[in-house]
């Protein structure tokens, strides 16, 4: 699997960011709050919205810091997620807000970016076995 983190992997539709808003499960995972839906109607297994928040970074060059180190440690750790929902014919729309009041450096985003994808598979996995079986 590439590296890459193309148009069709960000989450642009304004339907699905109201339903992730609304019936998406949370999960908080210091600096992110995650939240995510599972959506079968998406061409690829998984669509992220990065968010930043205005409310914690005033200023523009921050936010677009923060989501900038916040996209590319999720693309170098896609293919992990990607197995897990492959694995389970899952397709989802993932959020990801970064709340921590400082930007943390690129290493320790990556770790708590790693940690943050087993804590996303492990309830998914757990999501999918409490399911009732047909």
């Amino acid at each position: 699997m590439a590296f890459t983190f193309g148009k069709e992997e960000r989450l642009c539709s304004q339907k699905l960011i109201d339903q992730l808003y609304s019936d998406g499960r949370r999960l908080m995972a210091f600096p992110y709050s995650v939240m995510w839906r599972e959506e079968p109607s998406l061409e690829v297994p998984c669509q992220v919205l990065i968010v930043a928040p205005k409310r914690r970074f005033h200023h523009a060059v921050d936010r677009n810091h923060a989501k900038r180190i916040t996209r590319e440690c999720y693309r170098l750790l896609k293919p992990q997620l990607y197995s897990a929902l492959q694995h389970r014919g899952m397709h989802i729309t993932l959020g990801l807000v970064y709340v921590g009041n400082e930007i943390l450096p690129f290493e320790k985003t990556l770790l708590k970016m790693e940690k943050l994808l087993t804590q996303l598979t492990n309830e998914l996995t757990h999501e999918k076995a409490d399911e009732p079986a047909e």
